[in-house]
């Protein structure tokens, strides 16, 4: 049994432009699928407790838990409750970074130029601290709010010495994660360079989105079952829907 339905069971799909934001919740048994229309995407990413926004994304505890720097097939994102918000049941790229951050606008004119609305209207330099303020705006969400984020399609690696290194490249077009939730999340994201990525060329990729319904929560749980300190973190997913 498949987890991810066949296309015509699709409950939504859209595009997010290169450069461009969008949150929405992802209900519990839903699996979101992300896709590098192009190649070279990034997707920086934020998840909370839709019913509890003060719940979300805990990076430092995810890494800990799985024993990882890096995720992909198999992984959970904790939260900061031990809880599940959500699980990558597929993905064709096999690394997704989980410390590269955003940018914030001063940062982005310090390594692209200036790119102001004034004069490039629509395609002027757009970053990832403002776009994903503009988005938890939408939910009552604020600066103090910021957190870290997942780079999907983006892979960094680091070396004894602790220096990162972005490998170009990674992710092709029609590279894909999916994400399985065990509870309604909160996603927060925006597509935009990863900050490392050493081009200086301001060129964003689009990423395309697509909702469906798990042909089997369990299985889709089960998928996720690969360490014991993920089996606990469902249990705790579990009370909290009692």
């Amino acid at each position: 049994m498949t987890l991810f339905d066949s296309a015509a069971d699709t409950l939504h799909e859209e595009t997010v432009p290169g450069g461009g934001h969008r949150s929405f919740i992802l209900r519990r048994g839903q699996l979101l699928r992300m896709t590098d229309s192009e190649g070279g995407a990034n997707v920086s990413m934020m998840l909370f407790n839709a019913h509890e926004k003060s719940e979300r994304l805990n990076l430092p505890d995810t890494l800990k838990g799985q024993h990882t720097a890096r995720l992909t097939t198999g992984h959970c994102l904790y939260s900061d409750m031990g809880r599940v918000l959500a699980g990558i049941v597929a993905d064709t790229c096999g690394w997704h970074d989980p410390f590269g951050g955003v940018l914030n606008a001063a940062e982005v004119a310090e390594k692209y130029g200036q790119g102001r609305y004034q004069e490039r209207r629509n395609a002027f330099y757009r970053n990832g601290t403002d776009n994903l303020l503009v988005e938890m705006g939408k939910w009552d969400l604020n600066l103090e709010d910021l957190l870290m984020v997942v780079n999907f399609f983006s892979k960094v690696t680091v070396d004894a010495s602790g220096r990162f290194t972005f490998h170009a490249g990674h992710s092709r077009s029609g590279s894909y994660v999916d994400l399985f939730a065990p509870m309604d999340t909160l996603v927060v994201l925006t597509a935009l360079p990863h900050p490392l990525d050493p081009s200086t060329e301001y060129a964003p990729r689009p990423v395309q989105l697509a909702w469906r319904q798990a042909a089997s929560e369990q299985a889709a749980i089960d998928a996720l079952l690969t360490r014991p300190e993920n089996d606990r973190a469902f249990t705790n997913t579990r009370l909290f829907a009692l």
